[in-house]
């Protein structure tokens, strides 16, 4: 048995606008910014040699019967390389931030997963390839659109240019080594359900775009986390307790916005304000779990 690791970075987004009508799912994507996080998906590839193709997916220790993205990422890989129906294929994904809570979680493990394939089986595909059917994989479920290119390249990120890794293009803003993001979080929202209803969708890309543009005259983390404020109010799905964390937050003089798509607070910070960010959390969020995370300046990457 051959077994190989890799790891990507859960990814915050704070602004976008959705370009997903091209027929090549490799230039479908997001113009947009957010912040890779150095929690993220650890997915470990064990294959072995068989008569026949068998998969198993585990998430945290548990059989995950759907898992339909990595299922998704595998069946990408299957239908590009005939060799992998004589191998039985055990994926086991641990994550570390709270899944479906606006965390890329999805995209971390799709791209981890693609990786740690690619090496296990030795299909000689670069990084950015195997990215790219990472990429393919969450777009065609629906699951995110600029996620696995940012988590590629990691760091704080504005996508210029949408489409996949090696096809969409980022810039990277230069982020402090004491820079803290922190989080508290309340549950899941549905990314699928989002990026397929046209109220929403229409909302976003209203906004989306100019915010952008925006950012890249002045490529501040305060200007990012303003602007992710901006549209965060524009888009609408702010939630009452979710709301309650940013109010708090705002009258302590720190700009916290709602990743899309969670029901969830952030805000970017250095470790000299994290106590006075978490007693707001603490106070205002009793029901919600609060997470701290440094900034992940990597991306994706083979773990030895």
């Amino acid at each position: 048995m051959k077994e190989v690791a890799a790891f990507a970075p859960c990814h915050i987004t704070g602004v976008f606008q959705i370009f997903d009508q091209a027929a090549d799912a490799l230039c479908v994507g997001s113009k947009g910014a957010g912040i890779s996080l150095n929690l993220g998906a650890k997915t470990t590839v064990k294959i072995k040699k068989g008569t026949s193709y068998r998969l198993k997916v585990k998430i945290n220790d548990h059989a995950a019967n759907s898992a339909q993205v990595s299922k998704h990422v595998v069946n990408t890989f299957l239908s590009r390389f005939s060799e992998m129906t004589k191998f039985e294929i055990t994926v086991e994904h641990s994550i570390d931030a709270p899944i479906g809570a606006g965390f890329g979680t999805s995209g971390a493990a799709s791209l981890s997963l693609a990786l740690a394939l690619n090496e296990a089986l030795g299909l000689g595909l670069s990084r950015i390839e195997a990215a790219q059917l990472a990429h393919i994989a969450e777009v065609e479920c629906k699951t995110g659109l600029g996620t696995v290119i940012a988590e590629t390249y990691g760091g704080l990120e504005i996508r210029v240019k949408p489409g996949a890794p090696g096809i969409g293009e980022i810039k990277c803003l230069p982020v402090p080594e004491n820079a803290v993001v922190a989080c508290h979080v309340f549950g899941p929202l549905s990314t699928k359900k989002f990026l397929t209803n046209p109220a929403t969708r229409s909302r976003i890309n209203k906004l989306g775009g100019e915010l952008v543009n925006e950012l890249l005259e002045a490529p501040t983390i305060i200007n990012f986390m303003k602007l992710s404020r901006q549209f965060a109010e524009h888009v609408g799905l702010i939630t009452q307790k979710v709301r309650g964390v940013l109010n708090a937050a705002g009258k302590a003089g720190v700009v916290c916005s709602m990743p899309m798509f969670g029901e969830s607070a952030f805000t970017i910070t250095d470790q000299e304000n994290v106590e006075e960010i978490l007693q707001v959390f603490h106070k205002h969020g009793s029901s919600g779990q609060t997470f701290l995370s440094n900034v992940d300046r990597e991306g994706a990457r083979l773990l030895q």
